[in-house]
């Protein structure tokens, strides 16, 4: 069975490993663990997959779909849902998942949105170079030229001034260092995208 997990991500920090190395790692936390919702099978729904929720939801705040839908995994209603698809399902509904589905030295890959940095130019988010910087030019952190004069539009794909970052971004085969169960927190080796406090969904690698 595909394994997955909504955590949230704490901040980054390093450790020492066996050899005297250290290593820089993201701690992921999934305080509570996650409660399977829902379990999709091929004869009711087309395909095997089974629902996540993660971190509890006031029913003052939650409609009664919400409501009805976790009663019926014993639960109560979830701030986030996240469906992972596999072709073997072995848990059931109600179930809790902690952080202990993953062991210290396999690896996983960790989607989640990436920090929002506003309206940008070329120079900032495409690392265009500037032009010259003499009184005469009149043209520093300009966007330059937008193709030839002869098709009479810009085409399809021109970089543009836009907005930067709010990026949904997956980091791969991003190696388990340390499982704290006893805390519901994972180290994983490297750095993974969003802020402090970010949701963070972390499945088994991919690729590897």
């Amino acid at each position: 069975m595909k394994k997955g997990l909504l955590m949230r991500k704490v901040g980054m920090t390093q450790i020492f490993l066996e050899d005297g190395s250290i290593c820089p790692v993201t701690v992921l936390e999934a305080k509570g663990g996650n409660t399977v919702l829902q379990v999709k099978t091929v004869e009711t729904d087309g395909y095997s997959a089974y629902q996540l929720g993660f971190e509890d939801k006031k029913e003052r705040v939650s409609t009664k779909a919400e409501i009805a839908h976790a009663k019926k995994a014993g639960s109560t209603p979830k701030r986030f849902l996240k469906e992972v698809r596999s072709e073997e399902v072995s848990v059931k509904v109600g179930e809790k998942i902690g952080v202990d589905a993953f062991a210290k030295g396999e690896f996983v890959d960790a989607t989640a949105t990436a920090k929002g940095k506003g309206y940008a130019g070329l120079i900032k988010l495409n690392n265009q170079h500037r032009g010259p910087m003499a009184h005469g030019s009149k043209y520093h952190r300009g966007i330059g030229s937008l193709g030839a004069i002869a098709p009479n539009r810009i085409y399809k794909g021109m970089k543009m001034p836009s907005h930067m970052g709010a990026w949904t971004r997956t980091v791969q085969n991003l190696a388990v260092v340390e499982v704290l169960a006893d805390k519901d927190v994972i180290l994983v080796k490297g750095n993974v995208p969003g802020p402090k406090k970010g949701l963070v969904f972390v499945k088994g690698a991919v690729k590897k």
